[in-house]
């Protein structure tokens, strides 16, 4: 026989009042509130731990209290990662994000879904599905990730932006639905090249 943590990481109807998962859950949260809890000055402890929280973080991650998750332990985060105030992960299935990913306020990703059937659903029962991010992501803030989606590599994201469907490479998207607005091109990465010319020709003047 499964148990609930089993039924639950493979996508299964599971039911979350459960021993072991009340265990694990409790610790992600106690982790998560010490993280909440520190100062400033801090920087070595929250990023111990930050490595104590999730499966894994990379080199350069960062994430800027308050957050929130339900275990932590679900979650693998790639190098040179940096989420801004207010990210909720709820990863009772797997998170995983590349590397170079940002995000700005009140992003959420939610991996947690309820069976449409209100019958079943007051039974307790429910499932999670994975979310996958790609490398070199940007998310706007209040951006919402549902359960099941796969986000490519160099997207952007819509601020507000509720992501119910798979949005591929090289792409900004946007809306509710997310769906995806136009392609990335050469001609983004031109303009952005002279931006950062024309800074770092003012830095070069002082």
């Amino acid at each position: 026989m499964k148990t609930q943590k089993e039924h639950m990481l493979a996508g299964e109807l599971y039911i979350a009042d459960d021993a072991q998962l009340s265990r694990e859950s409790h610790h992600g949260k106690k982790l998560t509130r010490l993280y909440n809890q520190t100062t400033e000055g801090e920087s070595d402890y929250r990023e111990e731990l930050r490595g104590k929280l999730f499966k894994q973080i990379g080199q350069n991650g960062y994430i800027e209290p308050p957050f929130h998750t339900d275990y932590g332990s679900h979650t693998t985060i790639g190098d040179n990662f940096y989420a801004n105030y207010d990210a909720i992960f709820i990863d009772v299935a797997p998170i995983t994000i590349g590397n170079n990913v940002f995000m700005g306020p009140r992003v959420g990703l939610y991996t947690a879904g309820h069976p449409i059937d209100a019958a079943i659903r007051a039974e307790q029962l429910e499932y999670g599905l994975p979310i996958t991010i790609g490398n070199d992501v940007w998310f706007g803030g209040n951006v919402v990730v549902n359960p099941g989606v796969t986000i490519g590599s160099n997207v952007v994201i819509g601020s507000g932006s509720v992501v119910t469907k798979d949005i591929p490479d090289g792409v900004v998207a946007v809306g509710n639905p997310c769906h995806v607005l136009r392609k990335i091109t050469a001609q983004d990465q031109q303009y952005w090249q002279k931006q950062k010319e024309a800074y770092y020709a003012d830095r070069d003047e002082e």
